[in-house]
């Protein structure tokens, strides 16, 4: 069995190199063409292989020439619905379990699980073995909970979030009722390609909703922090009135693997280096222009 997985796995950093290596050429080609058909000067990095790109450009014609992931994480979502397993450090203080029970309150299909003596290897092992398409890892420091580790099942991604800013359901005033219908989601602000790998880390935790849904949950990104929040709505669509239903949190991306959460020596896909000279002038997740 470990043999078989650890062959899979090989399988699958083999497919995704080639895709890369297929991506990168598909976008020096789309800059050339750019070029050639505007009249302007070819891009330096592009004229030793300018004739070879040339040449692939008339044999591909006007066929679409668009990567598509043959090896995609998420090629079953929406046809499936997430199996999630939500667990906690161990030793978890009794205001982590809290937040713990919130937060699979608003994930549909998850399954809470407590820690105990478990090693992060087994837990993979017992997921990936009952068909589970998610961990998820809630931490804390001194009884705040301060980090949240979403790793998706088989073969990765897993990103990392701190948390900051957590107000439990119980701190909020006139807090409504929580529902256990499927949500609608709104994602603000997710537009550069990280942006867009974000958004379906979180996108598929959530199974498909129905269009009567009244449950909404929404991710708000403003300078790299993306804000949750948890409402519900009721009356006519010309006289809606908003609940908040609790817990409200913020999150920042500081790490996405390519492997799963047992793995340590994987590929890391991005990690945030706020320390660098222009890491405040640059925005990751969203465009600089819609913050302001």
């Amino acid at each position: 069995m470990i043999r078989r997985q650890t062959r899979l796995r090989r399988e699958y950093l083999y497919r995704k190199g080639l895709e890369e290596k297929e991506r990168a050429t598909a976008e020096r080609k789309a800059q050339l063409k750019a070029a050639v058909e505007e009249g302007k000067r070819i891009p330096t990095e592009l004229k030793k292989d300018a004739i070879t790109l040339q040449k692939q450009i008339d044999i591909d014609g006007n066929a679409d020439t668009t990567i598509n992931s043959i090896d995609d994480e998420y090629l079953y979502a929406g046809v499936r619905d997430p199996k999630l397993v939500l667990t906690t450090s161990h030793n978890p203080s009794s205001r982590l379990k809290q937040f713990a029970k919130e937060i699979r309150l608003i994930l549909p299909n998850c399954q809470r699980l407590n820690r105990g003596h478990f090693v992060v290897k087994d837990l993979v092992e017992a997921c990936k073995s009952n068909d589970v398409t998610d961990l998820i890892v809630l931490h804390e420091h001194r009884g705040v909970p301060d980090s949240m580790v979403i790793s998706h099942l088989p073969y990765g991604p897993t990103a990392y979030f701190s948390l900051s800013n957590v107000v439990m359901r119980h701190d909020i005033p006139n807090v409504g009722p929580v529902q256990e219908v499927y949500p609608h989601l709104i994602f603000h602000n997710f537009t550069t390609k990280l942006g867009k790998r974000l958004e379906s880390i979180l996108k598929y935790l959530f199974p498909v909703p129905k269009p009567d849904s009244k449950r909404v949950m929404s991710f708000v990104n403003s300078e790299d922090y993306i804000s949750f929040r948890h409402h519900t709505y009721t009356g006519p669509d010309n006289k809606i009135e908003l609940s908040e239903a609790g817990p409200r949190f913020e999150m920042r991306l500081f790490e996405i693997r390519q492997g799963t959460l047992e793995q340590n020596h994987t590929n890391i896909e991005w990690k945030l280096r706020p320390y660098m000279n222009t890491a405040k002038k640059r925005y990751f997740i969203g465009d600089e222009e819609e913050e302001s």
